[in-house]
């Protein structure tokens, strides 16, 4: 059996205990990496400590906020990868508090990216960036051309972030990649609130038995992953030996959020929902149907999706029933 390219590597993870860190987390402990998990923890942004029940003997975590450049200084010496996952993702939170969001996803960025250059490098980083880049769909699919204007402020701070990261290759030749990601659903996302990501909330409002208010018509088009073919994408970029210093949109299955919701009801065996007009701070930051052009990473890393949006939307389910005391 061929060894990992993971194996005995030293990872860091900032947002580790979120969502997608989590479940990043627990594939690279199977892969035989020594994970450093960083996470804040600070409330409503999904840090979880149940998230890494299956490997918390095998991974170690320091609770630190990435805005602490002391303690960053430290946490990326000697590390092969960095997977830079801490932000926040709310666009409405965005709007009503954007220093907040200009300190996370701007100014701790590159105050982490300074951090690597002085003290590591020779590491990889690889960031998360959004398809709320994009704002409004001008075409679709929308490609990594298609121009930035973003509908609300974590969008655009997204896109500063993502350019110091591509910047840092230019310029200082780290090697950094940022991947743009669609909706991504799946397990051991926070199931407290909407405002990170609708698409657990609605699952969270069917398994409650509650009716799934879809704003306007619900026939918004989004372009949606299932956690699994993300971490597939982190792991097969930050292993790749070319395509630094690039962007790559991630994409997934095209749905309507009512489809999305049909297909959950069903799978769950039963709920409901009714379409409800938007409120006043969504409307005005809706974008409409959005798709992804995905040609781009596969060209380079050879990644698509494998997980059909019927087996990702049962996983989900099936793991939230399971746990659920410890996300509502």
């Amino acid at each position: 059996m061929k060894k990992s390219f993971y194996n005995g590597k030293k990872i860091l993870i900032t947002g580790g205990l979120g969502f997608i860190g989590s479940n990043l987390a627990v594939r690279l402990v199977e892969e035989g990496a020594n994970v450093l998990l960083v996470d804040s923890m600070i409330p409503a942004y999904g840090g979880n400590l149940f998230n890494i029940e299956p490997v918390k003997q095998k991974v170690k975590i320091n609770f630190s906020d990435i805005r602490d450049t002391t303690s960053m200084n430290y946490l990326v010496h000697e590390k092969d990868v960095i997977f830079n996952l801490a932000g926040t993702l709310s666009h409405v939170d965005s709007m009503t508090d954007p220093m907040t969001d200009l300190e996370i996803n701007c100014r701790a960025q590159l105050s982490l990216l300074e951090s690597v250059r002085r003290y590591n490098p020779g590491t990889s980083v690889i960031f998360a960036g959004t398809r709320n880049q994009y704002g409004k769909a001008k075409y679709l699919p929308v490609d990594e051309n298609h121009p930035q204007e973003p509908a609300d402020i974590n969008g655009i701070n997204n896109i500063a972030a993502e350019k110091y990261h591509l910047m840092y290759t230019k310029v200082y030749g780290i090697k950094t990649v940022s991947l743009r990601m669609t909706n991504v659903f799946g397990p051991r996302h926070q199931m407290k609130h909407s405002r990170q990501g609708v698409l657990n909330w609605f699952i969270r409002k069917i398994l409650d038995g509650e009716t799934v208010e879809l704003y306007g018509t619900g026939r918004q088009i989004r372009d949606v992953n299932y956690i699994d073919d993300v971490i597939d994408a982190l792991l097969m970029v930050a292993e790749g030996e070319s395509g630094w210093g690039e962007a790559y949109n991630l994409g997934g299955t095209p749905v309507s959020l009512t489809d999305f919701v049909k297909k959950s009801i069903k799978i769950a065996g039963g709920g409901k929902y009714k379409e409800v007009d938007f409120p006043k701070e969504r409307k005005k930051i809706e974008i409409g149907d959005y798709i992804a052009s995905y040609e781009k990473i596969k060209k380079t890393y050879s990644w698509k999706p494998k997980i059909t949006l019927d087996e990702g939307i049962r996983k989900t389910i099936l793991y939230y029933k399971k746990y659920r005391k410890f996300y509502w």
